[in-house]
């Protein structure tokens, strides 16, 4: 086949872009289903307890009501070991906002009003909502998200800490942070028979249509999942919720289409949060600077559901170089809903723990604070001794120091003011993983000369779509507007989910595999294509299970300016700029958009987002985009983002890490320890509110 110019690597607009942009993309809730019908959901008003009873009379009386669900009559589901998922299946309440009955009508405002006509009784129960340290209940679970240890230790910490020179003892915390996607939660549930489609806002369509499947007792393939587009999720929407279940039950239940779309409001409690965290963290140093040791511990709640727990002190095991080491995740089981993923579950909250102890640690020391992290650069992973496929930490801290200006800088806090307003800078470190899963595809030689290809990917805002299709086109050697890629379909065969950063590195594995294997046999045709077409299959299944044992992570340098009112306390970044090394980038464009929201993110995080327990009804009282604060555009003055070009051969055909969640990690730490160095006031507790900053300004 004739090769072009390779498109991998150049800033492709999407390819998609036109539909987005004419709005005849279509997102979950926008099929036009033939005789649908509108479900509403029902939340507990309890904390804990059990429904009594279910009056559903003037519910019934309005026009247009088709059925009332609860737990006495919604058809029944398989036993799951997700109780969330459990929808109606039960009387019993284990939070405030889980869903207790349902109703079903013709119109949306119908089904909504006779929600609200419904009267539930309730049996309460004493209800525990408030995460506290010290609770006889609290545990350290065997394993938690991802698969990871609850707990790990090398050497003596505690003979270390005590021969340390330099000891810090510092803690941290992290409230609830909702995802908020754009897109609010939405499926129209199908059936035909024995079969159910389902248009769903969704992440993982192929991971999707197997737990559901699982859920009603189906056999593979039964469930079909029709995602083209998706609306963001930050992880809420990659595995099944409770409105795609009450979607499909009551599907079941009358025997017609249902659509059921979440608000805003309702997401607060019915789809996934970030836990809040309260982590410790010991380090002992020399007085060089070189780590001797490093104790983390981290605290974090879930439901009496599900032991939910996540990954926060991972990113620990793999950043600094320590002889004596000891990570712990430790969790309290609450009347809450059950958390989940959320951008970067664990590195997120847990990195800006280490990282303002790794700021706080060189104030101690007197040294600059990449200094510090450049004598700690380990060889390789410090707890289990694989080599890194590739680690350029160091480099990106060099790099962004030089393109941010960070020489010359003057240590002590509270020296730069303008005005009324304190100045100062931050650095912090962040990494997240490099993860791969298998994956299949199948690419396809069209009579008219066109291919496509197909796979059950989920473009969530990120550009997978197009970045998938330059992928193709190159292993084809044909230009990108010949090929036709096809995602969003659980019928496309199994893929994982849009999440974990691992999505391209997983689906282009697959893709490029298909393609070379359909130009090969193109080849061997001399390029003469069937009325039927040609078609080659890719499973990577084998291909990721030989890969070598490495420790395979995507690194970057974060760097924050800040101006501090001297008087008030309000925070404003003026600048943030991001160095990573995250392999080979497929996309500039889509890459560069992808870090920049997750910095933004990340300042996000470091300044305004905070759900607040209400430890009396257990439930989060800011459940609404008026009073959960998200940084708008005002908040972002100038964010860059840049990358190394790194070459490791380690990861998948393309060279390719993820940076979908990379760009928040680092980022609150970066503006924490710079609003630290403007003013001398050191906040351990995010979001960082005037009130907590005014708290330890000078009087004036």
């Amino acid at each position: 086949m004739t090769t072009l110019q390779r498109t991998v690597g150049a800033e492709v607009t999407r390819v998609e872009g036109r539909e987005k942009v004419t709005g005849t993309a279509l997102y979950a809730y926008e099929y036009q289903v033939p005789d649908a019908l509108y479900g509403w959901a029902v939340q507990s008003t309890i904390p804990r307890g059990r429904v009594r009873a279910v009056d559903a009379g003037a519910a019934r009386t309005l026009p247009g009501v088709i059925a009332v669900l609860d737990s006495r009559n919604a058809p029944r589901l398989h036993p799951t070991d997700d109780p969330e998922l459990a929808v109606l299946q039960s009387a019993d309440v284990a939070y405030r906002g889980q869903i207790v009955a349902a109703v079903v009508a013709d119109t949306f405002e119908t089904a909504r009003q006779a929600a609200a006509a419904l009267r539930v009784e309730y049996d309460v129960d004493d209800h525990d909502a408030e995460l506290k340290d010290g609770d006889p209940r609290i545990f350290v679970p065997d394993t938690v998200n991802g698969g990871y240890p609850g707990q790990t230790g090398t050497g003596d910490v505690e003979a270390a800490l005590a021969a340390a020179p330099v000891v810090l003892d510092a803690t941290y915390t992290t409230p609830p942070e909702h995802t908020s996607a754009m897109e609010p939660h939405a499926t129209i549930a199908v059936w035909d028979g024995d079969s159910l489609t389902l248009y769903n806002g969704d992440q993982g369509p192929w991971m999707t249509a197997g737990r559901v499947a699982e859920l009603f007792g189906l056999p593979e393939g039964a469930v079909r999942i029709v995602a083209d587009h998706t609306g963001g999720g930050f992880g809420s929407k990659a595995i099944p919720r409770p409105p795609t279940v009450l979607a499909a039950l009551a599907a079941r239940a009358v025997g017609r289409p249902v659509k059921v779309a979440a608000t805003r409001q309702q997401m607060f409690t019915m789809v996934s949060y970030r836990t809040p965290t309260l982590q410790r963290i010991r380090l002992g140093a020399e007085r060089d600077g070189r780590l001797t040791a490093i104790w983390h511990d981290a605290l974090q709640q879930s439901s009496t559901l599900s032991p939910y727990c996540e990954q926060t002190v991972t990113p620990t095991r793999v950043m600094y170089a320590a002889r004596h080491r000891r990570t712990t995740h430790r969790l309290a089981r609450l009347d809450v809903p059950t958390p989940s993923w959320m951008r970067a579950p664990g590195e997120a909250p847990g990195m800006f723990a280490l990282e303002s102890a790794m700021d706080e640690l060189a104030v101690e020391l007197g040294m600059d604070p990449i200094e510090l992290r450049v004598a700690n650069e380990p060889s390789v992973e410090p707890e289990t001794g694989r080599p890194f496929s590739s680690r350029n930490l160091v480099a990106c801290l060099r790099e962004g120091a030089a393109r941010f200006g960070w020489a010359g800088r003057d240590p002590a806090p509270g020296h730069r003011r303008e005005g009324r307003w304190l100045a100062g800078t931050g650095v912090a470190a962040g990494n997240y993983p490099a993860l791969t899963w298998p994956s299949t595809a199948t690419a396809r030689a069209e009579p008219g000369g066109g291919f496509t290809v197909r796979i059950a990917a989920a473009d969530i805002g990120t550009g997978a779509r197009t970045a998938l299709t330059q992928v193709a086109a190159d292993e084809l050697g044909v230009a990108i507007d010949r090929v036709t890629l096809d995602i969003g379909r659980s019928a496309y065969g199994q893929a994982p989910w849009a999440g974990g950063s691992m999505g391209l590195s997983s689906w282009g594995w697959a893709v490029s595999k298909a393609c070379r294997a359909l130009a090969k046999r193109l080849d061997e045709v001399s390029g003469a294509i069937p009325p039927g077409g040609l078609e080659e299959r890719a499973d990577t299944a084998e291909d990721v299970e030989a890969r070598r044992e490495f420790s395979r992570h995507a690194y970057g340098a974060q760097f924050a300016e800040v101006r501090v009112d001297a008087i008030t306390g309000q925070v404003r970044v003026d600048r943030l700029l991001g160095m990573f090394a995250a392999g080979r980038i497929i996309n500039p464009r889509t890459a560069g958009s992808q870090l920049h929201g997750g910095m933004c993110m990340g300042l996000s995080m470091a300044l305004y987002e905070n759900l607040e327990t209400d430890p009396r009804f257990g439930d989060f009282a800011n459940h609404d985009l008026a009073t959960y604060h998200i940084a708008a555009h005002a908040d972002v003055r100038d964010v860059q983002a840049h990358w190394l070009d790194e070459d490791d051969d380690e990861l998948n055909p393309m060279g390719s890490k993820g940076v979908g969640e990379l760009g928040i990690v680092g980022t609150a730490a970066a503006i924490a320890n710079a609003v630290y160095h403007a003013t001398g006031v050191r906040v351990r507790d995010l979001p960082i509110t005037l009130e907590r900053v005014r708290a330890g300004l000078p009087a004036h």
